[in-house]
């Protein structure tokens, strides 16, 4: 099958983005598929391929920092002339599939899928609707909150539109709280606050993004993920930290954080987790073609708190989602083979 794998983009997760484009591509390679691997924010888009079983695909490290607004601008530019006209348009029209190998900004909160549904061509995770309803971790948490989903109190604010608002004062009153943009991916400014004071200079940040910030009680419990494929929830993994929050730099720096796999938790409380990741994943308007990973902290009395549902998580080969899968007996391949299944069934 002659698949397009699109990776890169212009989102603050651009780095692991490429590094899970080039994981798919070694992965659908050894499956027997051709390959050409693009990144439409690139100067030159096409990175590699026509790629054929048997050839090489580079690595690519992820940088210990994300990257500047400024160059995100850069890359937004390039990403929608690239995507609305030229040889990576037609790249796609010509393509059996697309894998979407996009996390966070245009790749992840609907517009790609958008874009791609209209060309009618298939390609891998959730469609638009599903997409941009998971984007949005304040109306996210809104949906999951209304079918009766376990969700932390939380309140948003646009820092910008004026002081801090009354429910924000109070959750940061009642004790500490995360605050994060309410739409970014890879704990890009993450933090945990202790007083307004540190409320609102981590907001200095997220105002020059643009985007709101979502503002809820730290959970002092056990941090999980659960991975859905399909229609299957795979083991859950439990995140072990040694910083307060999990922002960028513990995602992506060794030894701050251990994976486990499967979780050293009693079964009971395993299903448990894994139907409520189901429920979240279906809530959203994820399908049986899609694929999603969904996080959980728990609170002081042990009860896991949905914190939000990723349409396309990380597929480097030591993402979750790819160590969820080797506890489900998977290899990488086999898991790349089946989302690409998923989405040319």
């Amino acid at each position: 099958m002659r698949v397009v794998i699109l990776c890169g983009g212009e989102s603050s997760e651009r780095d692991v983005s490429l590094a899970s484009g080039r994981s798919v591509a070694r992965a659908l390679l050894e499956r027997g598929h051709e390959v050409v691997l693009v990144d439409p924010s690139a100067e030159v888009p096409v990175l590699a391929g026509p790629l054929r079983p048997g050839d090489a695909v580079d690595e690519f490290s992820v940088a210990k920092e994300p990257p500047s607004l400024s160059d995100q601008e850069q890359w937004r530019r390039r990403m929608y002339e690239a995507l609305t006209g030229g040889p990576v348009l037609e790249l796609l029209r010509g393509a059996e599939a697309v894998f979407l190998a996009l996390h966070g900004g245009w790749g992840e909160d609907g517009h790609v899928q958008a874009l791609l549904e209209m060309a009618g061509v298939p390609f891998t995770g959730a469609g638009t609707a599903a997409c941009a309803a998971a984007w949005h971790k304040g109306r996210a948490q809104a949906v999951l909150g209304a079918v009766g989903l376990p969700v932390a109190e939380r309140a948003l604010w646009r820092p910008g539109d004026g002081d801090v608002p009354e429910d924000v004062a109070r959750l940061v009153a009642a004790g500490p709280v995360v605050a994060k943009p309410v739409a970014d991916g890879s704990s890009v400014s993450v933090y945990r606050v202790d007083s307004l004071s540190q409320l609102v200079q981590a907001a200095a940040e997220v105002r020059s993004s643009g985007v709101g910030l979502l503002v809820e009680p730290f959970l002092p419990g056990r941090e999980f993920t659960v991975a859905v494929v399909g229609d299957q929830a795979l083991p859950v993994v439990e995140i072990e930290l040694t910083t307060p929050v999990w922002d960028y730099a513990a995602k992506y720096q060794p030894g701050a954080v251990r994976e486990v796999c499967p979780a050293r938790i009693p079964a009971a409380f395993a299903s448990r987790m894994q139907e409520l990741a189901l429920h979240a994943h279906r809530a959203l308007g994820f399908d049986g073609a899609s694929y999603s990973r969904t996080d959980f902290r728990c609170d002081t009395g042990g009860e896991p708190m949905c914190l939000e549902v990723n349409a396309l998580p990380g597929l480097t080969a030591t993402s979750l989602l790819p160590l969820a899968a080797t506890g489900a007996g998977w290899t990488y391949p086999d898991l790349i083979q089946r989302i690409l299944d998923l989405a040319t069934r």
